[in-house]
């Protein structure tokens, strides 16, 4: 397969416009000719595993990948079986049931605090900031807090639910900004722990627990990159559970990573390393679980904004690396390529980022949506 292989990647990093070796800054340098036919056999997982290894280098890797992204490389190299399984299995099967998103969670969320720490702004918001008028990550991540309070026109004394709180940088600043109420969730440990010690003497309650096991009732609700991790199959549950936890005229805003094409399966590199069991929703499959009870009062797509937090979290982790020498140069090398490859998806616009409010159907005051 080596030679068919070679010429099957070269064809298309040619038309990419990516060069081999070349002088360019998002030339590929090919360490191991036995990359080709390990992309060819695994595709994207083959692509980043031989990165991993060190294979191959790129000086400028975010822009090589979006290069690549943007004429669709991945889907045109010919299914191998063990792709195709993956696939299959994914559609088949549940792979976000209460133990395994538990599971799932802590796989990526609790690799430490001391990561996230050096990488996300002061706040440890681990999703895209709001650069619409921003100058840096810190303003950025909180713009994009307070639009998520404008949007959903938080007041004081409301019980505002997150699902998915993270290290619980939105609830503090929705509590010491607007007077909320809040309860927040993660099957995470870590960050139940560090959302806890953020949140200490506010009006702010952190469970370690799953969203199907939440009880209560709630004047608004919010996820924030909770949503990938919720599945295909189980969308339709989660807005259940929304529905049975939101009071008569609330309203509740969700925040994801989107994809274009509505699918059953994640990108397989993804799957192993990064986020088990994620998939990105796209709008056709977020509409159908929202009926028929929910009215969709705004869509608002962000997505280029992505690419310059994720160039930003890059940016600071790189540089502060030999703080935890722990992680290991596979590790720092996988990391890499999952955060700049992520960066290249929003770029080239195969990612989208949505947030997205409801309320339920019936009378209501018009609503207005903040920007």
């Amino acid at each position: 397969m080596g030679a068919g292989a070679r010429r099957i990647c070269t064809d298309l990093l040619s038309e990419a416009g990516v060069p081999i070796d070349g002088d360019a800054s998002f030339a590929v340098k090919v360490h191991d000719e036995r990359l080709w036919s390990r992309i060819v056999a695994q595709r994207q997982l083959g692509l980043g595993e031989a990165y991993m290894d060190g294979w191959w280098d790129c000086d400028q890797l975010d822009e090589m990948l979006t290069r690549v992204i943007a004429i669709d490389a991945a889907q045109r190299i010919p299914l191998r079986p063990r792709i195709a399984w993956h696939a299959a299995m994914s559609t088949i099967a549940n792979y976000q049931t209460r133990r395994r998103a538990t599971q799932n969670a802590r796989h990526h969320y609790d690799i430490g605090n001391d990561l996230y720490e050096r990488m996300l702004d002061k706040r440890m918001i681990y999703s895209c900031g709001y650069w619409q008028h921003a100058e840096n990550l810190d303003s950025a991540q909180e713009a994009k807090l307070d639009l998520i309070c404008r949007k959903l026109e938080l007041e004081p004394g409301m019980r505002l639910l997150d699902i998915g709180c993270g290290w619980g940088g939105f609830l503090q600043f929705a509590a010491e900004r607007y007077g909320i109420i809040g309860t927040g969730i993660s099957p995470a440990v870590h960050q139940v722990s560090k959302a806890r010690e953020r949140c200490a003497g506010l009006p702010v309650t952190i469970h370690a627990m799953e969203y199907r096991d939440l009880t209560g009732e709630f004047d608004r609700i919010v996820s924030v990159g909770m949503l990938e991790h919720v599945g295909p199959k189980n969308l339709g549950t989660f807005f259940d559970t929304c529905d049975r936890l939101l009071v008569d005229g609330g309203m509740m805003l969700h925040h994801t990573i989107g994809s274009t094409v509505s699918k059953h399966h994640s990108d397989p590199f993804f799957d192993r390393y990064i986020f088990p069991g994620g998939v990105l929703p796209s709008l056709a499959q977020f509409t159908e679980a929202a009926e028929p009870k929910w009215v969709i009062e705004d869509v608002h797509n962000f997505g280029p904004d992505y690419d310059r937090t994720l160039m930003a979290w890059n940016t600071n982790i790189e540089a502060r690396w030999a703080e935890i020498p722990h992680y290991d140069e596979r590790f720092r090398r996988m990391w890499r390529f999952y955060v700049l490859g992520s960066a290249a998806g929003f770029r080239a616009r195969s990612l989208q980022l949505w947030q997205v409010v409801l309320r339920r159907k019936g009378r209501a005051p018009r609503y207005s949506a903040a920007r």
